[in-house]
C-alpha cells in the first residue's frame, strides 16, 4: 500500500505589507522550506506559496508522514583498543557507543580487511513531520529577509510589520510554536470589510477555499492579476476603448489588496492637449492607474482604477478618484503651459547653476561634453551624422530645469523629446533625447537609431569617466551613481546594435573631455581603471547569456576593446568547445604561452626570431607553418570568419606538437634560447588576437 501523505499550510498574517515586498517574500519562504525538507529528508510534493498585504503562506501536498528510515552500520575503535586484556570496556568503547546513541550491548565486532574493529547500527530518519514542521516554521519565519524590519511593543523580535496571526496545521492538527508575541493554531482572519473573522480551519486542504468564500480574499496574485485585466477590459469595453496595461504597475496594483474590484473613472477631454506620456505619467505613477486608449491608438478621457473591496456606492467613489486626478492633471497641464513658453536657450543657461558631482562641474558643462563626445562617436558610426549627435547631446539635460520634469522627474528625456519636436529641433535629435538614456537595465530596449545610440554612448562613458576620475568605484553592493549599469548599457549598445566602435578610445575621449585636473588621479591611471571594471562588466554581460566563465575570460583576456568582435569570437569559440578536438587543440596551444610566462621579462621582447637560427627540422616546421597559415589568418580575422579561424587550428596543432617533442626550447646556448622563444612569441600573439589559450582549462 502507498505511504500516507499529509497536506500542510502555513500562514503568516501581519498588517499590511509595501506591495514591492511580497515578490522577495515568496521567494525566500519556497527556497527557505524546500532546503528544510531537502536537509531534513522529508518528502512532499507540490508546493503552493502565495503572499498578499495582510498574509504570506506555504501550502505543502503530498507531505510524508515522516522522513525515510535508514539504517548504517559505523565502525569505532580498533577491537584492542575497546577492550582490556580482561574484557572490560575501555573509555574508547564507552565513548563511541554514547556519541552513536547505543548502549555497550548493542555494539558488536566487525571483520575488516584492516582487522577487528568495535561498530554499532545506527538507526536513523523516522522523525514524524508534525515534529520538523513545529521546529522548521518558527525558525524560518524568524529567518525571512525583507528590505527593512520593525520592532513593536515591548518585544525584541522584527518583522516587516507586526504579526497578527499564525496558522500552522497538519491535515486537521495545528501545530504549535511561539514567533515573537504570536501562539500558532487553526485560525485565520479575511478581508477587513468582506469578512474580517476570524475563522477556524479545520483541515489544511480546505485553505484556499476558506480564503475565497468565506473570508473575502483571493490568495495568490496570479488570481488577483487575473480579476484585475479580466474586469478591467469588460469595462473598457463598454467605453469603446481598451486598457494600456503596464505589467509592472498590474504586479504592483495586485500586490496592494485583497479583493480587487476594477473601476473605470474619466477626465474632462480639454487635458487631452497635455501630451499623452504625462497623462499616462500622473495615472500611473501617482494613482496607480491604467490610462485608455481607442482602436484608432488615441488616448481616451478615460482611467482605469482598482479598489480593495466593493463599495456601497460606486459613484461617490469614482467621483473621488476623479477628483484627486483633475488636481494632478490641473498641474500638468499648468507646467505643460510654463514650459511652452520658455525655449532651449532658457533652460541651458539655467544648467549652469545646477552641479552635476561636486569636483565634475555643472550640469550645463556636462551637456557640452556629451555633445563634443556624442559627435565623435557619431562620426564613426556609419550612417550617423555628427551634426545631429552634437545638437542632441547638447540638449540632453535641458529637460531637467524644466517645471514639467521637477514635478514628474520619470519623465526626464521624454519631456526632453516632446519639447523638442514642439520647438523646431530636428527629428533625429528629437528621438535621441527620448533614447539617451537606454538601456535602462539587462531587460530594457535599446536606442532605436544611431543618433540616440551616440548620445547614450556618450552619456554613460562621461559618468564612468568622471566617477572613477574621482575614485568613485562601485564596491561590494554599493554603487550610488550606477556605474555598473551604465557599463553593461554600453556593453548592449556596442554588441546588439553591432556597432564596430573602440570602447576604450571612448573612455579615454570621455576622460580627456574633462578639464586638467578636475579628477584625483592622472586620466591614463583612470583609464587603466576604467578599461579593467568595463571588461570585468563584460564578462558578467557575457556569462548572463550562458557563456562559460573561463571561455569568456579566455576571450575577454585576447582583447575586448571591439564588443561585438569579442561577442563573436567567444560565439565561435562556445561553439569551437563543443567538438571532439578542442581539448587537444587547448592542450596544445597553452603549452606556449605558459612556458613565456614562465620566462618572464626574457620572453617580452618581441623583434621577430631569426629564421637562420632555426637549426632544428621541428623549429623550421614550426616556423614555416606559421608563416604559411598568417595571411589566411589576417583575411579571415579580417572577415569575422571565426569559426573558420577555429576550424583551422587542429591543422597547426602537429607542428606545434613536433616542436615541443623536439625541440630543447631552454637550451644552453641564449641565442638559440632567445629566438626559440621569440618564435614561440609569434605563435601566441598570432592566435592571441583569438583567443587566450592559456585562461582555459579542459
Amino acid at each position: 500500500m502507498p505511504e500516507k501523505t499529509s497536506s500542510f499550510v502555513l500562514e503568516i498574517g501581519m498588517e499590511e505589507l509595501p506591495a514591492r515586498f511580497l515578490e522577495g517574500l515568496e521567494q525566500d519562504l519556497r527556497q527557505k522550506f524546500t532546503a528544510a525538507f531537502r536537509n531534513a529528508g522529508l518528502a512532499h510534493g507540490r508546493m503552493t506559496v502565495s503572499s498578499s498585504p495582510r498574509r504570506a503562506s506555504v501550502y505543502v501536498e503530498d507531505l510524508a508522514a515522516e522522513t525515510a528510515k535508514s539504517e548504517n552500520i559505523v565502525t569505532g575503535p580498533p577491537l584492542r583498543a575497546a577492550f582490556s586484556s580482561d574484557g572490560k570496556p575501555s573509555k574508547a568503547a564507552e565513548g563511541f557507543a554514547r556519541s552513536q546513541g547505543v548502549t555497550l550491548e548493542e555494539t558488536f565486532r566487525l571483520e575488516t580487511d584492516k582487522g577487528e574493529y568495535l561498530a554499532a547500527r545506527v538507526k536513523s530518519g523516522g522523525e514524524a513531520a508534525g515534529e520538523i514542521l513545529t521546529r522548521l516554521c518558527p525558525e524560518i519565519i524568524a529567518s525571512l529577509s525583507f528590505p527593512k524590519r520593525m520592532r513593536w511593543g515591548s518585544g525584541s523580535f522584527t518583522f516587516a510589520r507586526p504579526l497578527r496571526w499564525l496558522l500552522a496545521l497538519l491535515d486537521q492538527e495545528p501545530l504549535s510554536f511561539r514567533v515573537g508575541n504570536e501562539n500558532s493554531g487553526r485560525l485565520t482572519f479575511g478581508h477587513r470589510v468582506h469578512g474580517y473573522g476570524p475563522f477556524s480551519l479545520k483541515d489544511a486542504a480546505g485553505y484556499f477555499t476558506l480564503l475565497r468564500d468565506k473570508a473575502g480574499v483571493l490568495p495568490t496574485g496570479r488570481e488577483r492579476t487575473e480579476a484585475i485585466r479580466t474586469g478591467g477590459d469588460r469595462l473598457a469595453g463598454q467605453a469603446g476603448g481598451r486598457v494600456l496595461w503596464k505589467e509592472s504597475l498590474l504586479d504592483e496594483v495586485a500586490g496592494l489588496g485583497e479583493h480587487p474590484v476594477p473601476l473605470l473613472g474619466s477626465f474632462d477631454p480639454a487635458f487631452l492637449e497635455v501630451p499623452r506620456e504625462v497623462l499616462l505619467s500622473s495615472m500611473e505613477h501617482h494613482q496607480k492607474s491604467f490610462g485608455l486608449e481607442n482602436a484608432a491608438g488615441d488616448l481616451l478621457p478615460n482611467f482605469l482604477t482598482v479598489l480593495n473591496l466593493n463599495p456601497k456606492d460606486e459613484n461617490l467613489v469614482r467621483k473621488g478618484w476623479e477628483r484627486v486626478l483633475r488636481a494632478r492633471l490641473e498641474d500638468a497641464r499648468f507646467f505643460w503651459h510654463e514650459d511652452l513658453r520658455e525655449n532651449f536657450d532658457d533652460w541651458l543657461t539655467r544648467l549652469d547653476k545646477v552641479i552635476f558631482l561636486a569636483g565634475l562641474g555643472s550640469m550645463g558643462e556636462r551637456t557640452r561634453r556629451i555633445s563634443r563626445l556624442a559627435a565623435w562617436i557619431a562620426g564613426r558610426m556609419a550612417g550617423a551624422r555628427p551634426e545631429d549627435a552634437a545638437r542632441a547631446g547638447l540638449l540632453s539635460k535641458a529637460d531637467l530645469v524644466t517645471a514639467m520634469v521637477g514635478e514628474f522627474d520619470t519623465l526626464q528625456g521624454i519631456m526632453g523629446s516632446i519639447y523638442a519636436a514642439k520647438k523646431g529641433e530636428n527629428p533625429a535629435v528629437s528621438a535621441a533625447l527620448a533614447e539617451q538614456y537606454l538601456p535602462a537595465g539587462p531587460e530594457s530596449s535599446l536606442p532605436g537609431t544611431l543618433c540616440g545610440a551616440a548620445v547614450a554612448l556618450a552619456d554613460k562613458a562621461d559618468t564612468l569617466a568622471g566617477c572613477f576620475s574621482l575614485g568613485i568605484v562601485p564596491s561590494g553592493t554599493a554603487d550610488p551613481y550606477a556605474l555598473r549599469r551604465a557599463a553593461l548599457g554600453i556593453a548592449r549598445i556596442l554588441n546588439e546594435k553591432k556597432l564596430r566602435l573602440d570602447v576604450s578610445a571612448i573612455f579615454a575621449q570621455a576622460l580627456y573631455g574633462y578639464p586638467a585636473g578636475a579628477g584625483k588621479q592622472n586620466p591614463e591611471a583612470t583609464l587603466e581603471q576604467l578599461n579593467r571594471f568595463f571588461a570585468q562588466r563584460l564578462k558578467n554581460y557575457f556569462t548572463g547569456q550562458g557563456a562559460e566563465t573561463l571561455l569568456a575570460e579566455s576571450v575577454i583576456s585576447a582583447g575586448c576593446r571591439d564588443v561585438w568582435g569579442a561577442s563573436a569570437r567567444l560565439g565561435a569559440l562556445r561553439r569551437f568547445s563543443s567538438t571532439p578536438g578542442f581539448s587537444a587543440a587547448v592542450l596544445t596551444f597553452k603549452r606556449p604561452a605558459n612556458i613565456l610566462r614562465k620566462q618572464g621579462k626574457l620572453a617580452e621582447t618581441n623583434h621577430g626570431y631569426d629564421p637562420a637560427l632555426l637549426l632544428e627540422p621541428a623549429e623550421q616546421a614550426l616556423a614555416l607553418a606559421l608563416e604559411q597559415t598568417r595571411p589566411d589568418f589576417e583575411r579571415l580575422l579580417a572577415a569575422d570568419a571565426f569559426d573558420d579561424l577555429f576550424a583551422r587550428l587542429p591543422a597547426l596543432k602537429p607542428a606545434v606538437d613536433a616542436f615541443f617533442n623536439e625541440v630543447m626550447v631552454m637550451c644552453e646556448d641564449e641565442n638559440l634560447r632567445g629566438n626559440r622563444l621569440r618564435l614561440l612569441r609569434s605563435l601566441v600573439d598570432l592566435l592571441g588576437r583569438l583567443t587566450d589559450f592559456e585562461a582555459l582549462q579542459v
